[in-house]
């Protein structure tokens, strides 16, 4: 092998393939620089324009994407590869990839339909998806929730778009549902009263509508009272367990005692004579 003919041909090709990685390199540098400034110039411009914070996200992550792919098509170009051929291989992949990922094609779909439709926004508290909690983010692929145990969870928006949604944030207030077993030999009148008035000094226990206390239902130890009392939805736990207390402590206060099971039995006369 002649080496003194060789060598600048290998040293040529070196040096091309040195060069279009610099390149590459630079180009990869420069791109993710200006995409990022172009993502949060135009959240800053969005966000100046009192659009829903979720909209905002939503489409950052979807710019982002399709800037990404630009990128690293221009980045092969660099290296020569035919971007035209590499379109067409794309969209190729694409369709195969789409139909084997049907799913997270679907999640995609979703996300934008749950953007359309709006039935909750980011800082919202829901329960979808078999999931409760607040509403981080509404991703491409994912809603972002943070349960009430502070667990940060990712939930398919197929799955949520696909499942009953119920938004506990879009109303003013909530009513909170318990209940209060009282026994046979309580007056249940005293007791519903008793409860009504005790309800009306929790802090936050909305006046109008007023707290509601009805008997629900009987069971084997006497009436069941449903206690409702309404109150704003940022308030929602604290009049929940204070409501708890209040029952405990009214009851208490009132001498009720402990509801006890009651059975009657009774003989008939013919298992009267049989026993004797």
């Amino acid at each position: 092998m002649d080496f003194s003919k060789t060598g600048p041909v290998l040293v040529a090709l070196l040096t091309d393939v040195a060069l279009k990685v610099a390149g590459a390199l630079a180009l990869w540098l420069i791109g993710r620089w200006l995409i990022t400034f172009a993502i949060n110039l135009m959240g800053k411009v969005l966000t100046r324009e009192h659009l829903d914070p979720t909209i905002v996200r939503y489409a950052k992550s979807t710019t982002a994407a399709v800037l990404n792919i630009f990128l690293v098509v221009a980045i092969l170009g660099v290296f020569g590869i035919q971007t035209t051929s590499f379109a067409a291989v794309l969209a190729a992949a694409s369709f195969a990839i789409g139909a084997a990922w049907s799913g997270l094609l679907a999640n995609f779909a979703a996300g934008a339909f749950l953007l359309v439709l709006r039935p909750f926004k980011a800082g919202d508290f829901v329960s979808a998806g078999g999931l409760t909690g607040t509403v981080e983010e509404i991703g491409l692929f994912v809603t972002t929730f943070n349960t009430p145990d502070n667990v940060r969870t990712f939930v398919g928006n197929n799955k949520i778009f696909s499942d009953s949604i119920q938004n506990f944030s879009a109303n003013s207030f909530r009513r909170v549902e318990l209940t209060a077993q009282i026994g046979h030999d309580t007056d249940h009148q005293q007791a519903v009263s008793l409860l009504k008035e005790r309800l009306a000094l929790i802090p936050n226990v909305l006046k109008d509508p007023a707290p509601n206390v009805e008997i629900l239902s009987f069971n084997a130890m006497g009436p069941v009272l449903a206690v409702h009392p309404y109150t704003p939805n940022s308030h929602y736990w604290q009049v929940y367990f204070d409501t708890n207390r209040v029952i405990k402590e009214a009851f208490g206060d009132a001498g009720y005692g402990v509801p006890e099971q009651h059975f009657a039995v009774r003989a008939t006369a013919a298992a009267a004579g049989v026993a004797s």
